[in-house]
């Protein structure tokens, strides 16, 4: 009974957190706003203007530049010593996922739980400065994603712009199933089961009703380095990966999947997916494949290095060290094969909120400051179907706005220190 009790009272109180982190939103102006800063990053040409202003009118820039004009009776925001930029993007978060043994909290917690947790983490997020992210999978929770995207999205909670998933999409016994537990408990998988292009194509009719924005597939699992070589099983067949692409650009959707290595990696290259995430080791010819169709690899080597820094065992922490080694490796040579990136952090089984990380890490290992922020910005809206809408400070663009201490183009670092937030026009953190 006390247990019960417990969990009860931590129920509501994540609900009066909610509720009182909702009342403190600053409603949107009435009036134009002008943003003033020491300067402001132009994301395209990978400089940064001295000093910086915004003009924001609604939920939409319509100037941006050294100075704009500034309408009578607008709202002047002097931002002082920062640099003006567009909100960051994460197209590789887990929302409804915190730090602890995420096989654990997916049995344990029940589903309205997790959604209230999901819902602070998407607050945590935003306060970091990501005012857009694509959520990769409720690990179990369904469709639940749904209910915390529309609830952003009329204005109820606080949080980024999203794009979600539902569940991933897995095989029998694949990467995200219940493997490791007692068959006559009947402990569910973490993703939605498909074993054939019939049952895929049923599983994402099923997912589109309940509201997804993207499909998102597991392709790829367990992974392991033997002898200094990467090696990892394929779960779906190319034919089998292009049942899911078909059925999901009938909708105007698109599949991301979860592939770290060969030959799963070509297989998803070859159906045309959208995105290949982590994408630990990839060869020529897939690199090829994914230069000629423009798919993006997404890194995510943030979630690696926070497994390394709090593995259980020094044999764990020496598993996860070597294989974040291995895999900024082929990052450096995927860069010099010319390939495309996203930033993607797996944000979820770490703190939300500080995923900026994942910035810093691209740069240490051979990324220019320049081609982080591009990659971020200009190719994550692309990857979440808003470009041309976020990404950028220009006019016409949604007032998606953070300012950061210093100058990114010298030190990505700054990303990890966001001082103010806007999205949409509405001002959340200043």
């Amino acid at each position: 009974m006390l247990r019960i009790r417990d969990a009860a009272l931590t129920f509501v109180s994540l609900c009066f957190a909610l509720i009182a982190t909702a009342q403190t939103q600053q409603p949107p102006a009435t009036q134009p706003i002008v943003l003033h800063a020491a300067r402001l990053l132009d994301v395209t040409a990978g400089r940064v203007v001295t000093p910086g202003e915004v003009l924001v009118e609604g939920d939409r820039i319509t100037a941006a530049g050294t100075s704009v004009s500034h309408p009578s009776g607008a709202q002047i925001i002097d931002l002082g010593d920062t640099t003006l930029m567009p909100g960051l993007i994460d197209a590789h978060v887990h929302l409804f996922l915190h730090p602890g043994a995420e096989d654990l909290q997916t049995v344990e917690e029940s589903v309205p739980q997790r959604t209230l947790l999901a819902a602070l983490a998407a607050r945590d997020d935003l306060m970091g400065g990501f005012t857009a992210e694509r959520d990769m999978g409720t690990e179990g929770a369904g469709s639940a994603d749904t209910a915390v995207r529309n609830a952003i999205n009329q204005g109820l909670i606080p949080g980024p712009r999203l794009r979600i998933s539902g569940n991933a999409i897995d095989i029998l016994g694949g990467h995200e199933d219940a493997n490791r537990y007692n068959p006559a408990q009947h402990v569910l998988s973490n993703a939605d089961r498909a074993n054939s292009p019939d049952e895929i194509v049923a599983t994402i009719r099923e997912q589109v009703k309940e509201g997804s924005d993207f499909v998102k597939m597991y392709e790829t699992g367990h992974d392991a380095i033997i002898d200094g070589n990467f090696t990892t099983p394929y779960q779906y067949t190319e034919a089998e990966l292009k049942a899911a692409v078909d059925e999901a650009a009938r909708t105007g959707r698109v599949v991301a999947v979860h592939a770290t290595g060969e030959p799963g990696v070509r297989y998803a290259a070859e159906a045309g997916v959208a995105s290949i995430d982590h994408a630990f080791d990839l060869s020529p010819e897939t690199m090829r494949i994914m230069r000629e169709k423009h798919i993006p690899a997404v890194p995510t080597f943030a979630i690696i290095e926070y497994f390394a820094e709090h593995a259980a065992t020094p044999e764990a922490a020496k598993r996860e060290r070597a294989m974040l080694d291995y895999h900024a490796a082929s990052f450096r040579k995927q860069m010099a094969a010319g390939l495309s990136f996203a930033v993607g952090s797996d944000v979820g089984p770490f703190p939300h909120g500080t995923q900026a990380r994942e910035l810093v890490l691209m740069h240490e290992y051979g990324m220019s400051n320049a081609d982080v922020l591009r990659a971020d910005l200009i190719n994550g809206a692309k990857l979440l179907g808003w470009e041309g809408r976020i990404g950028e400070l220009k006019a016409g663009y949604f007032a998606d706005v953070i300012a950061v201490p210093g100058n990114p183009l010298e030190d990505i670092g700054v990303a990890q220190h966001v001082a103010f937030v806007m999205k949409s026009g509405v001002i959340y953190k200043h």
